[in-house]
């Protein structure tokens, strides 16, 4: 098994949303199977399906600190030079340095937050996938025996079948390589 895909350039889904592609394809597989009269026409992804199907199994389809710093206290021009003034000479200098003093502990909050969100964002799309690379495995084995077991079914609902099929393994294999499985 190889590695999670961790950079978004290099993710084929790179956000929850890029996954309600994924997850109204699975939709549909379960209406298809629940439902052998449902055809492509019937489908609110018809269009794709059948471009699906055009293209076929093996073309690989990719799926604060100012405020009360200063003596002048508020947000006035006095105040907030006052203030800059007062958190520069923490360093031994102006106003020009209290930028830095007041700015760095924002800074470092800010991308400590940034990192911690960005982390917990990437972890819940990651868990995301798996759980659709479940559904859509499944889904699409259940479609593959629906297609053995519908023989005798017309031509229109077997493209279904087989565009939903298509559709799936493309998902499937755009998951895998998210997932870094082999």
């Amino acid at each position: 098994m190889g590695e999670y895909v961790k950079s978004k350039k290099d993710m084929r889904f790179q956000s929850q949303g890029a996954l309600k592609t994924v997850q109204s394809v699975i939709d549909d597989a379960d209406l298809a199977l629940n439902d052998k009269s449902r055809r492509m026409s019937d489908s609110p992804i018809g269009e794709a399906l059948a471009g699906a199907v055009g293209v076929g199994v093996g073309a690989g389809i990719g799926f604060a600190g100012l405020y009360l710093g200063g003596s002048v206290v508020g947000l006035s021009a006095a105040g907030i030079t006052s203030g800059l003034a007062a958190a520069g000479g923490l360093i031994g200098g102006g106003m020009v340095a209290g930028i830095a003093v007041l700015a760095a502990p924002a800074v470092a909050l800010g991308g400590i937050s940034m990192g911690v969100a960005s982390h917990v964002r990437n972890k819940k799309l990651r868990e995301a996938k798996e759980l659709i690379y479940k559904n859509a495995i499944a889904k699409q084995t259940a479609i593959v025996k629906a297609l053995k077991q519908e023989t005798d079914a017309d031509k229109e609902r077997i493209d279904y079948l087989n565009g939903l099929n298509i559709l799936l393994q493309a998902a499937i294999k755009d998951l895998k390589h998210d997932l870094g499985i082999s």
